[in-house]
């Protein structure tokens, strides 16, 4: 029998013995090292954002030694991580409080360098969220940081880096940070509502390292102008560098290419200059590109003041790419893009004219089916995303109800005379050109970003269209970001209800309320109802380019209740004029798509279908080309 004793030697003892205070002592003579119980030593786990964290500090400590902003956005867009770039945003100016004037100077002019080319605007954003979370932390160690970090904001969105109405987005977010609250105070009172505020806030620090755009963008015309009349290549080169703004040498190409269109000597000087600034890696490539891209945009409207822009434009691509001294990449990009097209394209330029006061009538009159009428006119269909593009940069630079008008509008178009590749084509156009949207619309990237959001809303688009925009888009630029928001606000709580109500909801029905009184009016009909009431509900809906689905609900409900009286209303529709031809095809149309689904309620669903079609086209409502051959009928 073996006893409840701990064993011998070698023996493991009593199972799960965990009790007593049993230790090793050193002072046994019987003590043995080995026996020690084993220490785990903890190994530290790498964590990507505290070594972003690390690294970018070691960065910003060099900048401040050096005041060398080109090296900086190079060891910055080097590091890489960009999800990370709003703690930067924090990290630079977290440290530029607790330091001199100089640094504090020298963070918003880094902040203007990385803008757009490697931080987002949004990033931006972001960082300065970040900084107002942390205000009641900052205020600890830095007495006047309320002040300091207000003046950051202030300098920002005069710096084009911040629109202004990040201050009244930031309000709504910082319900628990009353210190961060009071900075917004007073970046909004002390220094952005000031007289003569951008002056006064650009100086604020001394000004040692900084000019703004506007004085930048005078210093590069005159040089170029002063280049084109001495024709001395050096010392315009030595001006260019001593600008110490090479983030901003796309603006010298844009600039000097124009100047190469409007002023007939400085044609042949400009490339000159252009390759000697190249070769001397003086203008980087990405700049050149950058230069000759913005350009590019905005051959449309420089065509109205020099006809033959476009055809010196790609002369001086051309020779650019020719000389070796704009990158081959360019010429391909810019086709793919749609950015400039054939310097004889004058129906492109007719067209914008035309629709221009065809908008401008529309914001008048509210009148869908004449502008309709009108865009059939002038029979442009492949000109529709341009279409698209003017309508809402102009919506953009109005009031609400435009807006409200614009979105309304793309419903109509959607099912009328666009297709989705339309709609598609025409929002990647007006992304491509967001920078510069944003240069007259400050806050244009969240105006945008709702215009896609309710189109997704309104189904004038899905959401996999927003990924299809993204794909066309390059990374990392502004208009990805846009489709990036448009995606959170469309995944927000509720968000279907707040979309549709974005710009006030003033013309339009949100499209759930005008389906559930199309439902209603149909039930009523079916009932017993008068056609005449019906067609009177119909004609208060007010929304004629939506009656497909009056045509659609209308099948649907004359198969499920076994009623071709239901079709006695198509056909007093159709003589009324009330809806038209094209939307009873798209209402049978969208039956005919959806016939694999309907069959499995409405078992004969096919075979009605067929009997409708035939009459529609023997009443004449349906085109005798409408083709039924993708129904499989049953036998």
């Amino acid at each position: 029998m073996t006893t409840d004793g701990a064993g011998g030697k070698g023996t493991w003892g009593r199972l799960l013995d965990t009790d007593g205070d049993a230790h090793l002592d050193r002072n046994d003579p019987n003590y043995d090292s080995d026996e020690e119980p084993y220490q785990l030593v903890g190994s530290a786990i790498s964590d990507p954002l505290d070594d972003y964290k690390k690294a970018v500090v070691s960065l910003i400590e060099e900048y401040f030694s050096t005041g060398d902003v080109d090296l900086a956005v190079s060891d910055l867009r080097d590091l890489g991580s960009v999800e990370y770039h709003p703690y930067f945003v924090k990290r630079l100016v977290s440290i530029a409080m607790d330091r001199h004037d100089k640094e504090k100077e020298m963070a918003s002019v880094l902040l203007s360098a990385l803008y757009a080319d490697v931080i987002t605007t949004a990033q931006i954003s972001r960082g300065f969220i970040l900084l107002l979370e942390a205000t009641d932390d900052l205020a600890l160690d830095i007495l006047d940081a309320v002040d300091v970090l207000a003046l950051f904001i202030a300098r920002a969105v005069v710096d084009d880096i911040l629109p202004p109405a990040f201050l009244t987005r930031a309000k709504k977010t910082l319900s628990e940070s009353p210190k961060g609250l009071q900075v917004l105070q007073t970046a909004e009172k002390s220094y952005l509502s000031a007289p003569h505020h951008a002056e006064l806030v650009e100086k604020r620090w001394g000004g040692s390292t900084h000019i703004t755009v506007e004085e930048v963008k005078k210093r590069i015309t005159d040089l170029l102008k002063e280049y084109i009349e001495s024709g001395d290549t050096i010392e315009a080169c030595r001006c260019i560098r001593e600008l110490g703004l090479s983030f901003f040498h796309h603006e010298v190409v844009k600039r000097a290419l124009t100047l190469a269109m409007e002023i007939q000597t400085g044609e042949p000087l400009i490339p000159k200059l252009l390759k000697e600034a190249a070769e001397e890696g003086l203008i980087s490539s990405s700049q050149m590109v950058k230069g000759f891209g913005r350009l590019a945009e905005s051959l449309d409207d420089l065509s109205l003041d020099i006809p033959s822009a476009k055809a010196l434009f790609q002369s001086l691509v051309s020779r650019a790419i020719s000389e070796g001294w704009l990158d081959a990449s360019f010429i391909k990009v810019s086709s793919e893009n749609g950015e400039f097209r054939d310097e004889n394209d004058k129906s492109l330029r007719k067209f914008k004219e035309e629709i221009v006061s065809i908008i401008h009538e529309y914001f008048l009159s509210d009148d869908i089916p004449e502008l309709i009428q009108s865009l059939e006119d002038l029979a442009a269909p492949e000109f529709n995303p341009v279409f698209l593009k003017k309508l809402i940069t102009l919506a953009m630079d109005r009031k609400n109800r435009e807006k409200e008008m614009a979105s309304v509008l793309l419903s109509a178009l959607h099912t009328e005379i666009f297709s989705t590749d339309d709609i598609v084509n025409g929002f990647v156009m007006l992304l491509e050109s967001a920078e510069d949207t944003a240069l007259d619309i400050l806050d244009a990237s969240n105006e945008l970003a709702l215009f896609l959001a309710r189109a997704v809303i309104d189904d004038v688009m899905v959401p996999f269209n927003l990924e299809e925009i993204s794909s066309k888009l390059q990374p990392n630029c502004n208009g990805a970001e846009t489709v990036h928001m448009a995606r959170s606000l469309i995944a927000a709580r509720h968000a279907g209800e707040r979309i549709l109500r974005c710009w006030g909801g003033g013309t339009g029905w949100a499209v759930e309320d005008a389906k559930d009184k199309i439902t209603k009016l149909l039930e009523e009909y079916e009932s017993g109802g008068d056609v005449s009431e019906a067609c009177q509900c119909i004609r208060d809906l007010g929304m004629p380019f939506f009656n497909h689905e009056v045509v659609k609900k209308t099948l649907v409900m004359a198969m499920e209740k076994k009623n071709d009286r239901m079709l006695d209303l198509l056909q007093e529709c159709f003589g009324e004029g009330l809806i038209t031809t094209n939307q009873i095809t798209k209402g049978f149309a969208r039956i005919k798509d959806g016939m694999e689904d309907l069959a499995l309620d409405i078992p004969n669903a096919e075979e009605k279908f067929e009997s409708y079609v035939e009459l529609a086209k023997k009443s004449g409502w349906l085109l005798p080309s409408f083709a039924t051959d993708g129904l499989a009928v049953a036998d």
